[in-house]
């Protein structure tokens, strides 16, 4: 365990080699180990009890009380050599969706009509337009790390890499990946929006955009970002732990990809604010490190958990999350509108968390 990651990629291996039996023997006996224990044990993670919380941010103080839970349980156990911890491989896909194996498209759904009423104070709605006008222009390399990742008929559960080359792979969106955007102010904001409002909201933003039918939302992922001052299932309350999530949902429009949003500022630092940028410059850091994370992973892991994820569940986003220095760490990425904080993904092709990787 370090301070820039759940887990540090198994580079060498040394003592007794375990067969596959014993390796999953170890993770059964072990099962606090990495990112199991966020979906499943670990009482301090934004996913226990709630294990539609795909990819959650946790806030910076939930992540240290993640660590301090898996290093005092682990040091309770006996010393084993589980290699390929940060590995992701295939989920084989849900209804045959495991990446988005085209172009990404990003509907921006700004719920409710507080958005108009003083529920933007830092002007976070015309960043995020920004931000994703941005994502694949200006030869960025950020969204290089994704395009490795790949889906279809051709390869098989648990591969760990894309051949033939020929394979679907996560799409470079070179015009932008922003290809909507809904200010839905017909009622306000839920004060505390269920998952299933969430859910219901992407759906309804699917009908809006007129993707009513499953190829038009093959490659779509909807996000719902809720106005300042409300609670989306929990965001700001004393047990959440999480700044965003992402899900889908099924529909008679196909599958729903869509990302909880929440307004990231009303928690400062603690979802990133000034993580990368000091002062008025880094107001907005949490806004494109946390929803950056979320479309990584959405790109990635676009109906859950049918995409690439650790042995330990973690997705390419989760891998990398608030690493401040060192390799892997969060910086301002040059797009072709301007730069923003980002935080970097897990690349299985180097083995480490990239800012910056050749696009495919």
């Amino acid at each position: 365990m370090t301070s820039s990651g759940y887990l540090q990629p198994v580079r060498k291996h040394s003592g007794t080699a375990l067969t596959a039996a014993a390796f999953i023997g170890c993770l059964a006996a072990v099962g606090s180990l990495g990112a199991a224990e966020p979906l499943t044990d670990n009482p301090y993670a934004p996913a226990y009890g709630h294990a539609y919380r795909h990819g959650a941010v946790p806030t910076r103080e939930a992540l240290q009380r993640m660590r301090a839970w898996e290093a005092a349980r682990q040091a309770a156990l006996p010393a084993v050599v589980l290699p390929g911890l940060n590995t992701l491989s295939y989920g084989g896909g849900i209804d045959g969706i495991g990446v988005t194996s085209g172009t990404p498209r990003v509907y921006l759904v700004f719920y409710g009509s507080q958005w108009t009423s003083g529920g933007d104070p830092n002007g976070a709605a015309a960043y995020l337009q920004n931000l994703f006008r941005g994502i694949g222009t200006g030869g960025e390399m950020w969204s290089g790390t994704m395009t490795q990742y790949c889906d279809g008929p051709t390869v098989p559960a648990g591969a760990t890499s894309c051949n033939p080359s020929s394979t679907p792979h996560v799409g470079y969106p070179s015009s932008g990946a922003l290809a909507g955007v809904w200010f839905d102010t017909a009622a306000p904001s839920p004060s505390s929006a269920t998952a299933a409002q969430l859910a219901q909201e992407a759906i309804n933003a699917a009908a809006h955009f007129g993707n009513t039918t499953p190829s038009g939302n093959r490659y779509a992922q909807y996000v719902v970002v809720s106005p300042s001052g409300t609670h989306p299932d929990g965001f700001n309350t004393p047990t959440a732990n999480y700044c965003a999530w992402h899900d889908y949902t099924t529909s008679s429009y196909g599958d729903i990809a869509f990302s909880n949003m929440p307004y990231v500022t009303d928690l400062g630092a603690s979802c990133g604010e000034n993580f990368v940028n000091s002062g008025s410059a880094g107001l907005l850091d949490g806004f494109s490190i946390v929803n950056g994370h979320e479309y990584a992973e959405t790109v990635t892991d676009q109906n859950p958990a049918g995409g690439w994820t650790s042995i330990t569940g973690q997705e390419n986003g989760d891998e990398c999350a608030w690493i401040s220095s060192g390799q892997g760490a969060a910086a301002n990425v040059s797009m072709g509108n301007g730069a923003y904080a980002m935080q970097s993904t897990w690349s299985n092709d180097t083995n480490q968390c990239d800012i910056s990787h050749a696009i495919r």
